[in-house]
Order: structure tokens, then sequence, then C-alpha cells
């Protein structure tokens, strides 16, 4: 893992020449270790077949970067996703952690789901549990997916402000709403890498 972020680190400007990162984390815990996630805008599909076209073109990419790496990675998984219409992404006023959330929703998709999700996300953020950085929907990967990005301070200030929302009563009613949608979730805490744009 180390030698893998390592080169990463050293060549990732070879990668970001071709498209934008959003943002590059290390999971800590919640999810499986030694295991990397990261975010890659492109501004439609005729844009990232180009960026991929590209990539498979650029030799010192892959000599410097990708077959190097082959070895060190155990598998690879890649969905695309896209900002949900009320939201925007933000980036934090500083460093700190992040928690990547992700809620597996009943079928039918936003119209159905939709509206009690939203209320559940603003009533946190409205509350200042949390800053949110970013809402994103599954298009292509498991569908009625839905993945919220937090930021906080820290693991210990996002603690205190999930214990504190569960003692809220407005936040209890609009999450209660919301999971008579709900399949399953799971919940992440990232570690910012040092060249992740988002910090």
């Amino acid at each position: 893992m180390n030698q893998f972020l390592e080169n990463t680190k050293k060549n990732i400007h070879l990668r970001t020449a071709h498209s934008e990162l959003v943002g590059y984390w290390s999971v800590e815990f919640g999810g499986t270790m030694n295991k990397v996630f990261h975010i890659w805008k492109y501004d439609n599909f005729a844009h990232r077949t180009e960026v991929r076209k590209a990539l498979a073109k650029d030799k010192e990419w892959q000599e410097q970067y990708l077959i190097p790496n082959l070895a060190l990675i155990d598998k690879q998984e890649s969905e695309i996703t896209y900002l949900v219409p009320w939201c925007k992404l933000e980036k934090p006023p500083k460093e700190g952690v992040y928690e990547l959330a992700t809620f597996q929703m009943k079928p039918g998709g936003p119209a159905l789901w939709g509206d009690p999700f939203k209320r559940a996300v603003h009533t946190h953020v409205n509350r200042g549990y949390t800053k949110l950085v970013g809402v994103f929907h599954a298009e292509y990967g498991v569908l009625n997916r839905v993945h919220v990005l937090w930021w906080n301070e820290s693991a210990d200030s996002r603690a205190a402000g999930r214990h504190q929302s569960h003692e809220d009563p407005r936040v209890v009613a609009a999450v209660r709403e919301s999971v008579n949608f709900l399949e399953s979730q799971q919940n992440m805490l990232l570690i910012p890498t040092s060249f992740s744009p988002l910090k």
C-alpha cells in the first residue's frame, strides 16, 4: 500500500494532465483495508472516452505509473455517478477527514425516494452537525445507490456531531421518513492523501 501511494504521489501529475482529480483518499475504517478511493471529474461520456484513449497512448503514464503498480493492485472497481441536481460540489474550509456514506435505496429511483432523502441530508446540514461535500447518484454500477460525502475536522468531531444529531427531533423525523426507502447503508472514514485536491 505504501509503495502504491508513493508511486501515485510521484506520478499523479501524469494522470491529472488528462482530466481533473476531485479527491484521493485512503480508507481508514468502515471498509476493506489497504484500499484507496478517488473521484475524477468528466464533462460527459465523450470526454471520459477521450481521456481513456489518450491514457492508452501515453507511454510515460503507462511506463512510470501503470506497469509498476499492476503487481500491487488486488482489484479495482469503477462506478459512474453524477451530482444530484440539488447539490453542488463544496470545498471544505480546511484539512480534515471525510466520511463516505453509501445508501442502497429501494428500486424506483429519485422519483420514489429523492425528496425524503434530500430532506434528511439537508436537515443534517442545516443543523450544522457536519459539512456536506457532495451527493452522488449512481448511473452505472449498482443502481439506486447514493453516496454522500461529508467533511469533519476529525473523527472525534464527527462522532460528537453524530451523537448530537441522534438527539435532535428534527433530524430523527427526517431520517425516519427517508429510511422507509432504505435497504442498506455503509459508512467509511476516508483520510485524504497529500496529493488530494480535497484535503
